[in-house]
């Protein structure tokens, strides 16, 4: 199995760069517990960045060092064309940030936390309720805008913390595990916001230890790891660093299935259902093949499945030390 997928390298820095966020070299350490050792980044604007890790692995970290919450060790990074350390203020003016922990306060109301967010950002009294208002409406919060946070659910609060970070129109957006403690609904409806926000345009760089949520979310995703961004790729990439998937044919004519079983090499029969299992990385270029040599065969499959392994494979595989027995998942195609 390869070991990575190799992150981009940033060849270079500077306001021309067509990057959202970019880094190189990243190093942060405590004591003498290195967090991150090295890490690279590159992700174009108007794209969902997920960087996938176990507890501890350094998740958190590179979202503070990004939004300048704090500094590097080493190496160099830019966020909307601003070097974090060099130009703190202009990263802090073209971002927002949501952590795992809500930022709202649940003493004082809907309305009144994003107003406060709007003075925070200078904003004048008419555009700070105009904001105001316009973000509680798009997040599904203006019945519950004058009742005090605190007696809003986790799915309430978590989408007014998002609120709060778009009252200053930021570009690039770092969530922190956004949906942490959430329930499968109010997850759902975090990740349709996160959509929206993309379509408008907005970069997302997000944090997540479900790999679902990864999965549906990300064009881009990270595995981080001892520090080190042990792969990159999409999804799709990803999964194909594991070994164990495989095509499945099914036939219901038994001479087919016989022709077919006589004429491909390494595969797997199962007489009683009239399948056959070809090893695959699920590459559309194996998946050609396969269907060329059926049509040259003259060979009809009534059902043709992908297995695949799943990101729950890559991510055990690249961040267990132990074997990890790989579980497939099933695509009909």
């Amino acid at each position: 199995m390869p070991s990575s997928v190799m992150a981009t390298p940033i060849r270079h820095h500077g306001p021309q760069s067509t990057a959202a966020v970019s880094a190189i070299g990243l190093r942060k350490s405590y004591g003498d517990k290195t967090v991150l050792d090295g890490i690279d980044l590159r992700i174009p604007a108007g794209a969902v960045f997920a960087l996938l890790g176990p507890n501890g692995a350094g998740k958190t970290t590179a979202v503070k060092i990004l939004s300048t919450l704090i500094a590097a060790d080493g190496g160099q990074a830019e966020v909307a064309g601003h070097d974090v350390a060099a130009d703190a203020q202009a990263v802090r003016a073209a971002i927002g940030v949501t952590g795992q922990f809500s930022a709202v306060d649940g003493l004082i109301t809907g309305e009144e936390n994003m107003l406060l967010v709007a003075d925070l950002h200078h904003l004048s009294k008419r555009e700070g309720r105009r904001a105001a208002a316009e973000l509680l409406a798009r997040f599904d919060l203006v019945e519950a805008a004058k009742k005090p946070a605190a007696t809003y659910s986790g799915g309430m609060k978590r989408r007014l913390d998002i609120a709060m970070t778009l009252v200053g129109n930021p570009r690039i957006i770092f969530l922190d595990e956004p949906t942490t403690g959430l329930d499968p609904r109010s997850r759902h409806t975090m990740w349709q916001i996160i959509r929206e926000l993309v379509t408008g345009g907005v970069t997302v760089f997000l944090t997540t230890q479900y790999l679902e949520e990864a999965d549906e979310l990300a064009d881009r995703i990270a595995v981080l790891n001892d520090g080190k961004i042990a792969a990159e790729g999409s999804a799709e990439e990803l999964k194909r660093l594991i070994p164990g998937g495989y095509v499945r044919l099914r036939f219901t004519d038994p001479s087919a299935y016989q022709s077919a079983a006589s004429a491909l090499r390494e595969v797997t029969r199962d007489d009683e259902a009239l399948a056959l299992q070809i090893p695959s990385d699920g590459s559309q270029r194996e998946l050609r093949s396969i269907l060329d040599w059926l049509d040259t065969a003259g060979v009809e499959a009534d059902e043709l499945t992908v297995h695949t392994p799943d990101l729950d494979d890559v991510f055990f595989a690249l961040t267990s030390p132990a074997d990890v027995p790989n579980q497939s998942k099933e695509t009909v195609r």
